[in-house]
């Protein structure tokens, strides 16, 4: 699965609603580190690229963690925000954080600077659900509630919108590593693609629908492309996780197990081999993506998994 040598520089980190982080030894499922997030579940949760913090995104804070430490606390708060923050990510040279939530608004956060500043704001007319930012780290795209995706370009402050289904909630956005495809998943299990084209220098990506599938029966909850291209995972309420082939959006693996629940997010290994899931049967579960089969359970929180987080030596 994972080399011993490289056991250092890999981070699994779950959350959920227990109120409790853990962090775990791949290899051997033993979590061999829990860190409190009393005031709330999490969200979501994000590693920095220098692999020294994880965010956890939380009702109406986002807590940083050291990855490095024994301190079970977090040691940075960002807070200000009125409602649940539901998605977290960071800019590849981790020199500032952006965050989505149901406060109808995308924040960026200035990691440089002591304090805890947000210098920029965008402002949406529904709960925001996911935000995603583009390979070219100037693009973030942003879905909410309404089932509108915003594509929102931080050098001009100028923003375009479209609307894939009406009467549908965007439910999770992911664009793959070259920049080249965009997925969106939404409550009634569908999921559209998109093919991106990047302009000239200071011209906007220019989004073309390609196409369109029914992927779960339930709600979609997450989707995310693999890091060489090749595979796009979704997770779903109809307690499955799915991965599809992107040549041609034909079905690779279903993942499931007996009484799994909803599964809320996944993430890829560096080397696309395997894929990590977290749902609501309190585990955390890695799959063999050639096989389908599952690998190895991580087995501790005492309720439902909404959130992990993985970094690997080659991320």
């Amino acid at each position: 699965m994972f080399d011993k040598s490289e056991m250092d520089q890999v981070i699994l980190a779950t959350g959920g609603y227990d109120h409790t982080i853990k962090l775990w030894h791949t290899h051997s499922g033993i979590c061999y580190r829990t860190m409190q997030h009393a005031e709330s579940q999490v969200n979501a949760l994000e590693i920095t690229p220098d692999k020294q913090l994880l965010a956890a995104a939380s009702y109406q804070h986002i807590y940083m963690y050291d990855l490095n430490s024994n301190n079970s606390n977090p040691i940075v708060n960002y807070d200000g925000i009125t409602k649940n923050v539901t998605d977290v990510g960071f800019e590849v040279d981790g020199r500032w954080m952006y965050s989505g939530g149901e406060d109808c608004r995308v924040r960026l956060w200035d990691l440089k600077s002591k304090g805890t500043q947000c210098p920029k704001i965008f402002e949406v007319q529904a709960p925001v659900t996911c935000v995603c930012l583009h390979p070219n780290q100037v693009e973030l795209f942003v879905g909410d509630q309404s089932g509108i995706i915003y594509r929102w370009d931080l050098k001009t402050d100028h923003n375009e919108q479209l609307i894939p289904e009406s009467d549908a909630m965007i439910l999770d956005i992911a664009i793959d590593s070259l920049g080249t495809h965009m997925a969106a998943v939404n409550n009634k299990g569908r999921c559209y693609i998109w093919s991106l084209k990047s302009g000239q220098i200071d011209e906007p990506t220019k989004m073309n629908p390609k196409h369109k599938f029914d992927a779960h029966k339930r709600h979609a909850l997450k989707c995310v492309f693999s890091p060489d291209s090749r595979y796009l995972v979704t997770t779903s309420a109809d307690q499955t996780a799915k991965i599809w082939d992107t040549t041609d959006f034909s079905i690779r693996q279903e993942l499931k197990q007996e009484n799994q629940r909803w599964v809320w997010d996944a993430a890829f290994s560096s080397d696309s081999q395997y894929v990590f899931t977290a749902s609501s049967d309190c585990t955390a579960k890695i799959w063999n993506i050639e096989t389908g089969k599952m690998e190895k359970e991580y087995t501790g929180h005492q309720k439902a998994v909404t959130a992990l987080a993985f970094r690997d030596c080659a991320v």
